[in-house]
């Protein structure tokens, strides 16, 4: 499901900060999806040290986080995500993106500031939008990092014609 995108706004409204805050998760979602597309099946496994996530227990990390972010509120503890192959975390993480659809495209000028949740995901239905794209954005960058050591150009910087 595409979240639909609000009509124009004038700056510094409340729907101009909703379509900037949807702006910023389409392009990470774009960005998180193509990196499972790049790295080949095999190295779904692959982790640098022992300490780290493999490759695959990152986007489960990503999926799980935005499985609770945009749950219904009250709603019980997301399942652990356990995929460990390409097509399985790609079937998680698809879900997740399609849940988060469908609770941002329920985000209107009216709503935005309503506060629910507890702990790290208490907030406004705009923050929790934020708090997701920045997580996204702190994971993907671990990703780049597995990419390049598996002698990839992350999608993010491929986007932008360099290497």
């Amino acid at each position: 499901m595409k979240v639909p995108a609000p009509p124009p706004t004038e700056k510094g409204s409340v729907a101009a900060m909703i379509n900037e805050a949807i702006a910023g998760y389409t392009q990470i979602k774009t960005i998180i999806i193509a990196a499972v597309d790049k790295m080949p099946a095999e190295n779904f496994s692959f982790r640098p040290t022992p300490e780290v996530r493999t490759y695959a227990e990152l986007f489960n990390h990503v999926a799980q986080a935005q499985n609770a972010l945009c749950a219904a509120p009250g709603s019980a503890s997301p399942a652990p995500i356990t995929a460990t192959t390409k097509d399985d975390v790609m079937t998680a993480l698809k879900k997740s993106f399609e849940l988060c659809d469908a609770t941002y495209a329920t985000v209107t000028p009216e709503n935005a500031m309503e506060i629910s949740g507890a702990g790290f995901l208490r907030g406004s239905k705009l923050g929790m939008i934020s708090k997701n794209v920045e997580h996204d954005n702190e994971v993907y960058g671990t990703m780049a990092v597995y990419m390049r050591l598996k002698g990839l150009v992350p999608p993010s910087t491929a986007m932008r014609g360099r290497r």
